[in-house]
């Protein structure tokens, strides 16, 4: 009898270690796949800002032919079976199209197959493009429970395949929807062009390579358009915010957004990024002048390949003057 008492007192201890640990193994986190629980349906009002300026971004801004500006913004809601594009991978035949020409058709198709085969995707939402580099342009998104991510990209505008955007931003945080997300952007290469300035031709990469974010110091060659070694980090080159639209009483959204284009309403703060000036090699020295069987003088010149600006280092000198002998005296 007391054998059977043993039995099941440890039966009991056994049953109430598993319980503690499946209801342990129960609220561990499963990783982005996990379910999104938070109501059917939410829509979002998003607002794209360029924070392209030529005090941020001085080195060789685009003037003219064309100027400064975005294109427009293509984006996709969908699960995480679906990547429109991801850092160190390859970027889509469509998003390269995008990246170098602005040419959303190949990217579009690619979309909705990928919504016909595995049914990832929601819905695309678009944004119209900006006429300079600082502006702002909206739209609206819906997600949905199965399909909480977000994805977008918006060219560089001139660029050779340079572009920002977002992979796959979680709107769903556990049985909710985020009320509000703002996001700073910064540039990325697709990967592939070789160009290193906004207004480089077109010179394919072979073989192509992955989509990289592009820094102050990487590439690390004075040609990039971004290349600026005494800072950190650049500056924002554009901001994303995502708010969630509230419903009012009958049920529908209360739409507050123009969704056209505004050009320069930056109402905050530009940072001013310092650029140093840039001068040419010494060419070589010129004849020397003056009177026989006296000094003489001989100069050699530069000239400047990048003007300063936003207090960088000014410009040297540009000639050089030292002392010679004439040469060809009788």
């Amino acid at each position: 009898m007391e054998k059977l008492m043993f039995v099941c007192h440890s039966c009991k201890v056994i049953w109430t270690l598993l319980v503690t640990v499946l209801g342990c193994a129960s609220s561990l986190p499963v990783g982005e796949d996990s379910i999104c629980a938070a109501e059917e349906l939410a829509k979002y009002s998003i607002t794209f800002t360029g924070k392209w300026s030529q005090a941020a971004f001085p080195k060789q801004y685009p003037l003219y032919r064309p100027p400064a500006q975005w294109s427009s913004l293509l984006g996709v809601t969908h699960s995480s079976d679906y990547s429109m594009w991801k850092k160190n991978e390859y970027a889509s035949n469509g998003v390269r199209d995008f990246a170098e020409k602005g040419e959303a058709w190949v990217l579009m198709k690619e979309i909705e197959e990928a919504g016909e085969k595995i049914q990832s995707v929601h819905g695309i939402f678009s944004a119209p493009a900006i006429s300079s580099g600082t502006g702002q342009t909206f739209s609206e998104l819906e997600v949905h429970p199965r399909h909480p991510l977000v994805s977008f990209v918006v060219r560089i505008v001139p660029s050779p395949d340079w572009f920002v955007g977002i992979d796959s931003l979680n709107l769903c945080e556990g049985d909710h929807w985020m009320e509000e997300v703002s996001v700073d952007l910064f540039p990325y290469d697709a990967g592939t062009d070789s160009g290193f300035t906004f207004s480089s031709p077109n010179f394919a990469t072979i073989p192509q390579d992955t989509v990289t974010e592009i820094t102050c110091s990487s590439p690390s060659h004075p040609a990039n358009s971004f290349y600026y070694p005494k800072l950190k980090i650049l500056p924002p080159i554009a901001q994303v915010t995502m708010v969630k639209i509230k419903k009012n009483q009958l049920g529908l959204p209360v739409s507050y957004l123009n969704l056209e284009a505004k050009s320069n309403e930056i109402t905050d703060s530009v940072s001013e990024t310092p650029l140093d000036c840039e001068v040419s090699q010494w060419s070589s020295w010129g004849l020397c002048r003056g009177v026989c069987r006296k000094t003489g003088t001989k100069i050699r010149t530069r000239f400047v390949l990048l003007q300063p600006a936003n207090d960088g280092m000014p410009c040297p000198n540009l000639d050089e003057e030292t002392a010679c002998q004439p040469d060809n005296c009788i």
